[in-house]
């Protein structure tokens, strides 16, 4: 191969391929190599070097330099000190020089061998680039042409290379025939033995805040922010907005001129409903957003255990919890707290068992048993399991005394009534279960005070009589 078909190559390689004219050059380099190798034997020493000027490879093999007459002398490992002073005048005994030699005539074999070499220099070459290339564009929405089914993942022809579809991230009810054009949201790229593997998902919340970043102007300007998201694919999703500027309204960002904007990202994703809810700083008004449209009468949190017991009128629990409790499940995810949905009715009775629970209590009344509740105590066994400074937060025993007292005395049910004043449904008899079921029911007296000391007094017969 002369310097101007050397240079066609190189030119033409990475003109079609878009590969460096290094990777190419290097790749030339290692054929004329191993073409070499071949001719001057497994221990020759050689190297290979493109020449800028002559647009050609030249060869170099490196011989000792050595002391000693052409009968001992192995020409293809060593060299005359003489002729290596001819090279480089200061070259001493036992330096090695590199000799320019001619390049091997390639044949059959070895031109096969050495286009070998090329073509899987070139293939890792492409593979690095379509890895740095798509690397970078992780997170980005991506489109190609189905193509076949492979291990279950749908394979998507990207043009350079190709990306998987698993069946598991394609939305429930879609079909995908070979042709059809296919838009994903590229969740990862992975450097194989096969080369870069691409992952895309058409069900990840992502690609849903993806395409409303590419359907809101606002979003891409840094106006209007998507929060998170929450998704039960093909069926609803829920999104959370929020805005930097005062006069620009999230939601209607989203939503856009009659409903033009989410309505192009509903038909995305085969008619899933979208709820957009605006996001607040504020954990309480952010899960009310949430589980919209239903109305929330009042919220109930628990720090330790991230929970909420989330309080509506009975008119509005069916709304709150949503078709197979979808509405609240969505709002847990896009929150991130778990939300417990109770109505006002089976509140208000819950209250009524505590405060009767907490009145079996020597001293309680009906009001200071509002207040032990209203301090986050269920039951009597709370109120015993409580600290001395716990119960001074209550109103009506702020004194060191008072809530000493009131300790005791909890203390002294629990060891005569067992656990049947635990407040948990597993710790309560059928008795004590029937009682609360029935508040208030037949010749049951007609106070919660009244009925607290019957109960009482019923449990402390019954545990004298065993």
């Amino acid at each position: 191969m002369n310097s101007s078909e050397l240079k066609k190559v190189i030119e033409s390689v990475g003109r079609d391929r878009g590969i460096k004219k290094e990777i190419i050059i290097s790749a030339l380099e290692q054929a004329i190599l191993a073409a070499a190798q071949k001719k001057y034997g497994a221990n020759a020493v050689l190297e290979a070097h493109f020449n800028e000027e002559t647009n050609d490879i030249d060869l170099f093999l490196f011989k000792k330099v050595v002391d000693s007459d052409d009968a001992m002398l192995e020409e293809s490992e060593e060299i005359k000190i003489e002729d290596a002073h001819k090279l480089d005048p200061d070259a001493q005994i036992d330096d090695e020089i590199g000799v320019k030699v001619e390049a091997p005539t390639f044949g059959r074999v070895d031109a096969q061998m050495a286009k070998q070499v090329i073509f899987q220099k070139v293939r890792d070459a492409e593979r690095d680039i379509i890895y740095g290339e798509y690397k970078e564009r992780k997170g980005e929405i991506i489109s190609g042409i189905a193509r076949r089914i492979e291990r279950g993942n749908l394979v998507i022809d990207l043009g350079k290379t190709d990306a998987f579809l698993p069946r598991s991230e394609i939305i429930p009810g879609e079909q995908f025939r070979p042709g059809d054009r296919v838009q994903a949201y590229l969740v990862d790229v992975v450097l194989s033995t096969r080369g870069p593997q691409l992952y895309l998902s058409r069900t990840s919340p992502q690609y849903l805040i993806k395409l409303f970043e590419n359907e809101v102007p606002e979003i891409g300007e840094g106006i209007v922010k998507v929060i998170t998201a929450a998704r039960e694919p093909s069926h609803r999703s829920k999104i959370a907005v929020t805005s930097s500027d005062r006069d620009v309204d999230p939601v209607g960002a989203c939503v856009g001129m009659k409903g033009s904007r989410v309505q192009n990202v509903i038909n995305e994703l085969r008619g899933e409903k979208i709820d957009i809810v605006p996001w607040s700083e504020s954990e309480v008004v952010f899960v009310q957003n949430a589980l919209s449209p239903a109305e929330i009468l009042s919220i109930n949190i628990d720090e330790n255990t991230k929970s909420m017991e989330v309080i509506v009128d009975d008119s509005q629990l069916s709304l709150a919890i949503g078709k197979k409790g979808q509405n609240v499940r969505l709002a847990a995810q896009l929150t991130g707290w778990r939300l417990d949905i109770v109505s006002k009715t089976k509140q208000q009775e819950r209250v009524q068992e505590s405060v009767f629970n907490i009145q079996h209590i020597e001293g309680v009344s009906e009001t200071l048993a509002h207040a032990i509740f209203q301090a986050g105590f269920a039951n009597v066994k709370q109120v015993s399991e409580a600290s001395i400074e716990e119960l001074q937060k209550v109103p009506g025993y702020e004194n060191e005394d008072t809530a000493k007292k009131l300790k005791e005395n909890s203390l002294a049910v629990i060891e005569k009534a067992g656990d049947l004043l635990s407040g948990t449904k597993d710790e309560k008899s059928e008795k004590a279960k029937e009682f609360t079921a029935k508040p208030g029911a037949g010749a049951e007296p007609s106070t919660a005070k009244e009925s607290a000391e019957k109960r009482l007094k019923e449990m402390l017969e019954e545990n004298k009589s065993k």
